[in-house]
C-alpha cells in the first residue's frame, strides 16, 4: 500500500457469535501479521427490551477484558478501546484498570471514552443523565490527574480523590493517548481541549469530516496545544464487494479498489486513522448470524486491506 494512506486498524471480535475465544485471539493475531496497527473495541452495557438499538448491539463482550485477553497473544500491535463510557465507572476505578491494562500490555492501549447516550445505561449504572458535559470535563481532568500526579489529590464538584499514592502508573508517559468521542460540538472541542484526539461514530458522515476536525482542532487551540498533533480515529464499518454495487453506495462500501480510496479521501479530510469494524455489520455481528461465515468474512478483508506482506514465521 501507498504511504499516503492513513493508519489502518481492525475491530476486534466482540459482538455477535463470531467473538469467540478462539476467533478472538486468531483475529489478533492475523492482524498483528498483516501489519494492521491497532485493535479496538466497544462498550454496550446493557440491550434495552424497549428497543432503540440494532442488533449488533445485543450480545457485546467487555471491551477491557477483551484486549486484556489479546494482549497476553500479541506482542507489538496497539490496543484502543472505542469508546467505553467513562462516567459508567469512577474515575479512580478506570485509572487503575487502563493503567493496568497498558502495563500488562507494555505500553500498548489507546483510551477512547465517550460520555454514552443510552439513558437506560446511565440508570443501570447509577449516574445522573443529566449535566453530562461538566461532568465528562472534570472526569478527564481527574483521569489525568490520577495517572500523572504522585502523590495525587483532587477535590471537584463530581469527584474526588483523597491524597494518596496509586501504583502502578502507566508505562506510557506522561500518560496512554485518550480519545474522546461524540458528534456536537462541544464534544468536538472537547477531544482537542481534554484529550490527544477525536473518534467519530459509526453513523458521522464520512464524507464531510473537515468542519467537525477543524472543531476538534480549534479545542485543542484553545488549550494551546499544537492543532496538528491531533488524532483523528474514524471506526469505519467496511462492506467489502466483489463488484461495483450499483447505485448509491455508501463510504467503505464497495471493492477493495473502492474502499482504499476512500480511506484515501479520509486521510486527506485530516484522518489519523481508519479501524474498518465488522462488528456492526450485518453479516458478522449479528447474533442469530453464522459464526462460521463471519470468521471466513473477516479473514478476506484482514487479507485485502493489509498494510504490510506477513511476516516469515520462526
Amino acid at each position: 500500500m501507498t504511504g499516503d494512506l492513513p493508519l489502518l486498524g481492525f475491530g476486534l471480535p466482540v459482538s455477535g457469535r463470531w467473538a469467540t475465544p478462539a476467533t478472538i485471539c486468531r483475529t489478533a493475531r492475523r492482524a498483528e501479521e498483516l501489519g494492521y496497527a491497532s485493535l479496538w473495541t466497544f462498550q454496550r452495557v446493557l440491550y434495552p427490551v424497549s428497543g432503540g438499538l440494532g442488533p449488533p448491539h445485543e450480545s457485546v463482550l467487555d471491551p477491557v477484558v477483551s484486549l486484556a485477553f489479546v494482549a497476553g497473544h500479541t506482542d507489538r500491535i496497539r490496543l484502543g478501546t472505542a469508546t467505553i463510557c467513562a462516567p459508567f465507572t469512577a474515575p479512580a476505578l478506570l485509572a487503575k484498570t487502563l493503567a493496568s491494562l497498558d502495563v500488562l500490555s507494555e505500553g500498548r492501549l489507546t483510551a477512547g471514552v465517550g460520555m454514552g447516550w443510552l439513558r437506560e445505561e446511565y440508570v443501570a449504572a447509577g449516574v445522573p443523565y443529566e449535566r453530562r458535559g461538566e461532568r465528562m470535563d472534570e472526569y478527564l481532568r481527574c483521569l489525568k490527574a490520577l495517572w500523572t500526579e504522585d502523590p495525587v489529590e483532587f477535590a471537584g464538584e463530581f469527584y474526588a480523590v483523597p491524597r494518596s499514592h496509586v501504583a502502578p502508573p502507566p508505562v506510557q508517559r506522561p500518560h496512554p493517548p485518550v480519545l474522546v468521542g461524540g458528534s456536537a460540538a462541544p464534544a468536538l472541542r472537547r477531544a482537542g481541549r481534554l484529550a490527544q484526539g477525536w473518534i467519530c461514530s459509526s453513523e458521522q458522515n464520512l464524507t464531510n469530516l473537515g468542519a467537525a476536525i477543524e472543531t476538534v482542532r480549534d479545542g485543542a487551540r484553545e488549550a494551546g496545544r499544537d492543532p496538528a498533533a491531533v488524532q483523528v480515529v474514524v471506526r469505519g464499518v467496511v462492506d467489502l464487494l466483489d463488484d461495483e454495487p450499483g447505485g448509491l453506495r455508501r463510504p467503505l462500501q464497495g471493492t477493495r479498489g473502492q474502499v482504499l480510496d476512500d480511506i484515501r479521501a479520509l486521510g486527506a479530510q485530516g484522518v489519523t486513522e481508519v479501524f474498518l469494524d465488522l462488528n456492526l455489520s450485518p453479516r458478522v455481528g449479528v447474533p442469530a448470524g453464522d459464526a462460521g461465515g463471519a470468521v471466513e468474512h473477516a479473514e478476506r478483508v484482514l487479507e485485502a486491506f493489509a498494510p504490510t506482506k506477513p511476516r516469515p514465521s520462526a
